[in-house]
């Protein structure tokens, strides 16, 4: 143990069991991880305790502490908003990283009399109100449309302080004159009518519109018993604006009334969390944000970054809060629930459904950018899955066909960066063996194989499928340890019957998940390998067949039928020939026994 850690571990005895935050050091006094805890003496003790048990990158991590900060905080979720700030403005090396980096838009209502309403990038503390950020530029400009449209709201940048207007100095603009604008440039609206409003349009982008909703309807039904009916027309026109915005984005039961709903998805490298603001059954906000792994963090913790970084840009309200699954982190403001069934399902579902397509929108555009990236994650999985030393770039697999013992052969397809490489697919007849026995057919077929490739100094694959189970597998063994290759590449045998993965040596086999990307691959070379087999079996019956035929006629030998199959293609073809056609490819005597035997009369 090193100096530092000694020094370390005794500052550890120290730390309180409360909730925290602490920070390691390197020797450059960087820091390199930022970290949460609930009890902070015993996380923070748990990198130290038996270092050489740690994976690799936690390993690494603590190798490379010198020196260590932390900060007592009063719950476990203000621990997890100050992780979340640090993580994002000193980027330590070994935490998650969020992908999700550009500056998104938010409306602005303005802090200034006569307050304007527009969108913007940057938030400014000079007391103004920010709603957003939101993450479709379309959805914030319909509801910029639907506030214009409800309310006439000044769009000028002109001061419009009391004095300014008194004193005259602006001038009715277009908009005054289409009624976009009541001009209080020039005293026409005054402030309590102009705030009024401006209430009504925060709560809209807060989400309130059904209790705004409801307290237009009495506004207007007051304006009817007074029987001021050009203002309770406008404010019936205005509820029926807002009913119709309420309904495109109602998707379930209107009691819902206040929910947060986050859901969450993974790859090996990143996890993807979708957040839901849901007021009154209808969305009113929806962001997707992307994690990329650093250290194995599990998809509790993960989540919880995600929750964090929602917080710290939204602000979570919400009476409720929708997960996937229980988190560590509770709160005292919202109740957590992890819902099975019913209208609550549904949006867990609809959130899940959304962080699939951000993902798939995300690798669709770095296939883009890289289009070997799909085919680098497929070959890395495969040497995980296959327990491979090295990419399989290459890789061949055989497979053997016979028809009741008759007319044996094997077929070898080859797969260059899981796609088919047709100039390397070979066709295989069984020499040494007789009758059907498959396991001396495979082991007569991988010798010829990788023979011929060692003798031509040849590119090997870096794997070798065979169809069939541990049978198959071990005669084609055999072939690789007579040529020393064994060890040198990596072999598998897949059985039929259950989709089962044999390796060398091991009596159990492997079973991959049915819906894994090796698996299918694996199955993709199996069924290519079998076509290509059948294939060559077959032509190869039907010709010997063929052969037969033509052999039958006395003083026709299997050479000369090969000539005219070669030449013909068919022996309808072949009985269709004159005898000077003939004679051009067989010679005169030949020839005549052949027209005469297919153009005698019976």
């Amino acid at each position: 143990m090193n100096q530092n850690h000694i020094e370390i571990k005794k500052q550890i005895k120290a730390l309180p069991q409360q909730p925290g935050v602490y920070q390691y050091f390197d020797k450059n006094d960087t820091i390199i991880y930022v970290g949460k805890a609930k009890k902070l003496k015993n996380r923070v003790s748990s990198y130290f305790t038996g270092i050489e048990k740690h994976n690799g990158k936690l390993k690494l991590l603590v190798n490379k502490i010198v020196r260590l900060e932390y900060v007592v905080v009063e719950t476990e979720f203000d621990a997890l908003l100050l992780e979340n700030n640090l993580i994002k403005k000193y980027r330590p090396r070994y935490n998650i990283l969020l992908k999700d980096d550009k500056t998104f838009p938010w409306i602005c209502i303005k802090n200034e009399a006569f307050p304007r309403i527009f969108s913007t990038r940057i938030i400014k503390q000079d007391g103004s109100k920010y709603f957003g950020p939101y993450a479709s530029v379309r959805m914030m400009k319909t509801i910029l449309d639907l506030i214009k449209q409800l309310y006439p709201i000044r769009s000028c940048n002109h001061h419009l302080s009391k004095k300014n207007i008194e004193a005259k100095k602006i001038k009715v603009c277009l908009d005054y004159h289409i009624h976009k604008c009541l001009a209080p440039c020039v005293g026409l609206q005054d402030q309590n009518d102009y705030d009024n409003s401006i209430t009504e349009i925060s709560r809209i982008l807060k989400g309130n519109i059904a209790s705004l909703i409801t307290e237009l309807k009495q506004k207007m039904m007051g304006f009817a018993e007074a029987m001021e009916f050009e203002k309770a027309q406008m404010l019936k026109e205005r509820i029926q604006i807002l009913n119709n915005y309420r309904s495109k984005s109602l998707v379930v039961n209107p009691n819902i009334k206040n929910v947060d709903v986050f859901s969450f998805l993974e790859d090996k490298e990143s996890a993807y969390i979708n957040y839901l603001r849901v007021l009154d059954g209808a969305i009113v906000q929806t962001h997707t944000i992307e994690l990329k792994k650093k250290m194995e963090e599990s998809p509790i913790q993960l989540l919880e970054m995600g929750i964090a970084e929602m917080q710290d840009r939204f602000g979570l309200y919400a009476e409720e809060l929708l997960l996937p699954f229980k988190v560590d982190i509770s709160w005292d403001k919202a109740k957590i629930v992890i819902p099975k069934i019913g209208d609550k399902k549904k949006l867990m579902d609809l959130s899940a459904r959304n962080a699939k397509y951000y993902q798939l929108e995300k690798n669709k555009k770095r296939e883009l950018i890289d289009p070997e990236r799909h085919t680098k994650r497929i070959l890395a999985q495969m040497k995980e899955d296959l327990r491979m030393k090295e990419l399989p770039r290459h890789i061949e697999c055989f497979d053997n066909s016979n028809f009741q013992g008759a007319y044996p052969v094997a077929a070898m397809v080859t797969f260059k960066n899981i796609k088919a490489y047709k100039k390397g697919y070979r066709h295989y007849n069984i020499k040494t063996v007789e009758g059907p026995n498959d396991y001396d057919s495979m082991t007569e077929v991988i010798y010829r194989r990788y023979k011929r490739l060692l003798d031509e100094k040849a590119e090997l694959p870096q794997l070798i499928i065979v169809d069939g189970g541990k049978g198959q597998l071990s005669s084609a063994i055999k072939s690789l340890d007579k040529l020393n290759l064994r060890g040198k590449i990596t072999i598998i045998g897949i059985a039929k019957k259950l989709e089962e993965i044999y390796f060398p040596g091991d009596s159990l086999p492997l079973y991959i998940d049915k819906k894994s990307e090796t698996l299918k691959i694996v199955q993709q070379l199996r069924d290519e390998a079998h076509r290509f087999g059948i294939t060559h079996h077959r032509n190869k019956r039907d010709k010997d067949t063929l052969k037969t035929e033509l052999t039958q006629i006395n003083g026709i030998g299997p050479n000369t039928a090969d000539i005219l199959l070669k030449k013909f293609k068919s022996v309808k073809k072949i009985k269709e020939q004159g005898i000077n056609t003939l004679e051009k490819v067989i010679g005169a005597a030949k020839a005549k026994m052949v027209f005469q035997f297919f153009n005698s009369s019976p």
